[in-house]
């Protein structure tokens, strides 16, 4: 299935997108070509597109992260770039995104399958199912108490049961039994 190519008339429309912060200043001399009804501001070029708002995450019936932006600074106004490339297709019934963690820093994002980061070991899931296998690997890296039926050193034991979360369909339960059964 070939990949659909979003431009300024599109783009808002049922997509997915990793903006790249940039600076503010970036844009301060330039008039937004659109203003949405939730204040954020929109600066086209024939590349891509600037997005200057205080809400990322869901726009409407859009998937659109700031790369680099974490829950602390969620809420302050920042600017984003994205090429046209860089914005894919979403539904929340078709098997679009799956799941990348960083385990030095113990975070966990969705990406889509359409990305570059795509690799065939993943397990693609509905928007649905990679929010609860999200949730699942947050837990993981915060609470050490499920650990203590193991004896393996815990760090060993969390990137196992993550690998095989984010590579398979099995549940965390049923990974987690074969696990202990195994040791």
């Amino acid at each position: 299935m070939a990949i659909k190519t979003y431009n300024r008339t599109n783009f808002h429309r049922h997509t997915f997108c990793v903006f790249q912060k940039v600076d503010l200043e970036t844009i301060e001399n330039k008039k937004p070509d659109y203003k949405s009804k939730s204040g954020s501001s929109y600066y086209f070029t024939d590349d891509g597109v600037y997005r200057l708002s205080n809400h990322w995450g869901r726009a409407a019936n859009c998937k659109w992260r700031l790369a680099g932006m974490n829950v602390s600074n969620a809420s302050r106004t920042k600017v984003g770039f994205a090429l046209w490339n860089s914005f894919y297709s979403d539904n929340d019934s078709e098997k679009h995104y799956f799941i990348a963690v960083d385990y030095e820093t113990k975070t966990v994002q969705y990406q889509h399958k359409d990305s570059t980061d795509f690799k065939a070991i993943f397990m693609l899931r509905t928007a649905s199912e990679t929010t609860k296998i999200i949730k699942e690997i947050r837990n993981l890296f915060t609470n050490d108490s499920w650990a203590k039926h193991f004896e393996m050193p815990i760090d060993v034991l969390r990137n196992t049961i993550i690998e095989q979360l984010i590579t398979t369909n099995e549940p965390l339960i049923e990974i987690k039994r074969k696990l202990r059964n195994s040791l």
